[in-house]
C-alpha cells in the first residue's frame, strides 16, 4: 500500500480509539494502544502531513464527544510524538522507552496538578472519600467485621496514596511497552529500520543493583510500615518495583536457559508466566541470577 492510503487507515484507527473512550469496558482497552496510530503516523509522515492528520482526528473526536476526546487526545500525543521522534532518529530501543515511560509519568503527575487546580478533582481526596463513604456503608449495613476500625480505614487509604507513584510508574511502563510491541513492527513492514529490544535471554541487571535492594531491605526493616515519612513512601514503592526488576530478571535467566538447552519456546514463557503470578517470592530467582554468575553453568561448553 502506498504511504497516502496507509496513513488515512491508521488515522481512522486513531479516530476509532478515541471515540472508544466512550464505551464502558472498552476504553480501558483501548486506553492501552491509543498511542500505536499515532506514533505510527509521526514516523512515517511529514510534521505538516502529521499536523494535518491529527487536527481532523481530533476535530472530529470534540464534535462527537466535546472536551473529553480532546484532552485524552492531547495526553496521548505527546508521548506518542516522543516516541515517534526517537524512532525517526534510529534511537535504540531502551532509549526510545526510557523518554516515552518518562514523558507518560510526567503527564501523570501534572495532571494530578492540573485537575485541581482547575477542575477542582484531587484523586487523593477522591480516594479518601471513596474508601470512607465505602467503609461507612458497609459497616451500617452489618457487613463490616467488628475489629475494623477508623484506624484501619486511615491505614489503608495512607497505604493507596502512598502507592499512587508506583501505579503511575507501572501504568507508563506498561503503555510505552505496548506501543513499541505493536508499533515498531507495523513500521518495519513498511521498510523502516526500527530499533529491536535485546532479546530475553539477555536481559540482565547490573550486579550493584543486588546492593541497592539489600539496603532497601534493610531500611525496610527499621522505618515503620504506617506514618507519612519521605523513607516510609519511598521505600512503599521502590521495594515492589525492584522486585518486578528481579522478576524480569528471572524471565531472562528462563530464555537464557531455554536458548542454551535447546528447549521448546513454550518453556520459559510459562515459567515466566508462574514467575509473574508468585512475583514476591520467586523474584529471589532474579536476585540470585544477578549476584551470582548462575548463567555460566548453563552455557555451551
Amino acid at each position: 500500500m502506498k504511504t497516502g492510503f496507509k496513513s488515512i487507515i491508521w488515522s481512522i484507527a486513531a479516530l476509532l480509539l478515541l471515540l472508544s473512550i466512550a464505551v464502558p469496558g472498552l476504553n480501558t482497552l483501548a486506553a492501552a494502544v491509543m498511542m500505536v496510530p499515532t506514533v505510527i503516523l509521526y514516523t512515517m509522515l511529514s510534521k505538516r502531513a502529521f499536523t494535518l492528520h491529527m487536527t481532523a482526528v481530533y476535530g472530529i473526536g470534540v464534535l462527537v464527544l466535546g472536551l473529553p476526546a480532546l484532552i485524552v487526545g492531547l495526553f496521548f500525543l505527546v508521548p506518542s510524538i516522543v516516541m515517534g521522534h526517537y524512532y525517526r532518529k534510529g534511537a535504540p530501543a531502551r532509549k526510545v522507552l526510557t523518554a516515552t515511560v518518562l514523558t507518560l509519568l510526567a503527564e501523570l503527575l501534572l495532571e494530578l496538578v492540573l485537575f485541581d487546580v482547575i477542575f477542582d478533582f484531587s484523586l487523593l481526596r477522591e480516594i479518601r472519600k471513596v474508601i470512607t463513604t465505602t467503609t461507612e456503608n458497609l459497616r451500617a449495613d452489618g457487613l463490616m467485621p467488628g475489629i475494623w476500625t477508623s484506624e484501619i480505614t486511615e491505614t489503608y487509604i495512607q497505604y493507596l496514596i502512598h502507592s499512587i507513584p508506583m501505579a503511575f510508574i507501572t501504568v507508563s511502563f506498561l503503555l510505552a511497552v505496548v506501543a513499541h510491541a505493536i508499533a515498531a513492527p507495523a513500521l518495519r513492514s513498511s521498510g523502516l529500520s526500527i530499533a529491536k529490544l535485546q532479546p530475553a535471554r539477555e536481559w540482565r541487571l547490573p550486579r550493584i543493583f543486588v546492593f541497592y535492594y539489600l539496603i532497601a531491605l534493610l531500611a525496610d526493616m527499621i522505618t515503620p510500615d504506617t506514618g507519612t515519612s519521605f523513607m516510609t513512601v519511598v521505600l512503599l514503592n521502590l521495594i515492589p518495583l525492584m522486585q518486578i526488576a528481579f522478576t524480569i530478571q528471572a524471565m531472562g535467566l528462563f530464555f537464557f536457559i531455554a536458548h542454551e538447552r535447546k528447549w521448546n519456546k513454550a518453556v520459559p514463557v510459562l515459567l515466566s508466566v508462574i514467575v509473574a503470578i508468585f512475583l514476591h517470592p520467586l523474584s529471589l530467582i532474579g536476585v540470585f541470577d544477578a549476584a551470582f554468575p548462575i548463567r555460566k553453568a548453563f552455557k555451551k561448553s
